[in-house]
């Protein structure tokens, strides 16, 4: 089989799994970071087939979405490929990326524990390019509306200290998200392109906080939690 083929019959895959999920971890989703991934991936010296596959597969099965198993995807995606009989070091480099790519797995990882490879440094680029911008803002609100969050409480301050188990749990109102993964996105580029595209993105969400602020309380100028 093919590179061509391979990740063909991977679209079709995650395209028939996905279906009728949550809007921001759906195909589309899937599509868009396999679209940055490409676009990443031609400034950079990189196994495309490894970043293709680890685009298209990285939210196969979410924890989010499986009681908090971090297990269910990558076994999900090993087994898959390995039908495909995809070579052993191609599906353990793309195991090692959907193990790796999330932010909160970031939250206590040491540098020695975590591991590196530009195939991933790519992909999570992609992947967090999608939760910026115009989509970031769609995504985080229509997450918070599926969990049923409040849009935005001015008691409850964001929590910039959290753990993965804190962050994991966390049913904080949709604005602290911002505060504590979105707004940080930036500064966690790896590539040079991915640093490029995330400044327009983040300026975007910026703006859209002030404007939120303004409309929230229209008798307070200054209202809102810090930019």
């Amino acid at each position: 089989m093919t590179d061509t083929e391979i990740v063909e019959q991977t679209i079709a895959f995650v395209k028939e799994t996905l279906k009728g999920a949550e809007g921001g971890h759906d195909w589309f989703h899937i599509e868009r970071v396999f679209k940055n991934t490409l676009l990443l991936a031609k400034e950079e010296k990189v196994d495309v087939l490894v970043v293709s596959l680890g685009a298209l597969l990285h939210d196969i099965a979410d924890a989010k979405f499986n009681n908090g198993d971090e297990t269910v995807g990558p076994k999900l995606a090993q087994n898959f490929l390995g039908d495909l009989e995809v070579n052993e070091e191609t599906i353990n480099h793309v195991i090692k990326i959907i193990e790796n790519i999330s932010f909160k797995n970031s939250l206590e990882k040491t540098e020695e524990e975590k591991f590196s490879s530009l195939e991933l440094e790519v992909v999570q680029d992609a992947d967090r390019l999608d939760a910026l911008g115009a989509i970031g803002i769609a995504r985080a609100f229509n997450y918070g509306g599926f969990k049923n969050r409040e849009l935005y409480n001015p008691e409850i301050a964001p929590n910039l200290k959290m753990s993965k188990e804190e962050y994991k749990k966390s049913s904080a109102p949709t604005l602290n998200h911002f505060y504590e993964k979105l707004l940080l996105l930036k500064n966690k580029m790896n590539t040079k392109t991915g640093k490029k595209l995330a400044e327009e993105r983040h300026q975007y969400m910026v703006d859209f906080l002030k404007q939120f602020y303004k409309e929230w309380d229209p008798l307070v100028s200054n209202t809102g939690f810090a930019l």
